[in-house]
């Protein structure tokens, strides 16, 4: 005969571990808003900073990339832009990993 309690200490576990990923959400959600990413063009004339949770923080332009006018100047932070989000995508993405590694819940 089948344990009737079986299925609800599965559950209870279930539940301990979903717990534990949202605290260490919220642990990470912190620490993401202190972390700043930077993106950079190619030529390394403009630079974009963002937080972990890819809020902009500020640009930087050197002043050398405005002899090369305001189309390039604007592709050169759109190139910026993208390699931040790129790189803090990958961070975010990378540290949620690590917070559900080991867990067998559904969905991570």
């Amino acid at each position: 005969m089948p344990n009737p309690f079986g299925k609800m200490k599965d559950l209870a576990n279930a539940f301990q571990q979903a717990q534990q990923v949202q605290q260490g959400a919220q642990e990470l959600q912190a620490e993401l808003e202190k972390l700043e990413i930077e993106g950079t063009c190619a030529s390394g004339l403009v630079k974009v900073v963002m937080s972990g949770n890819q809020e902009p923080l500020r640009v930087e332009i050197a002043p050398d990339s405005l002899s090369q006018g305001a189309e390039a100047v604007s592709g050169m932070v759109t190139e910026a832009m993208q390699d931040a989000y790129t790189k803090s995508s990958e961070n975010m993405r990378s540290r949620m990993e690590e917070l559900t590694s080991g867990l067998n819940l559904p969905g991570f």
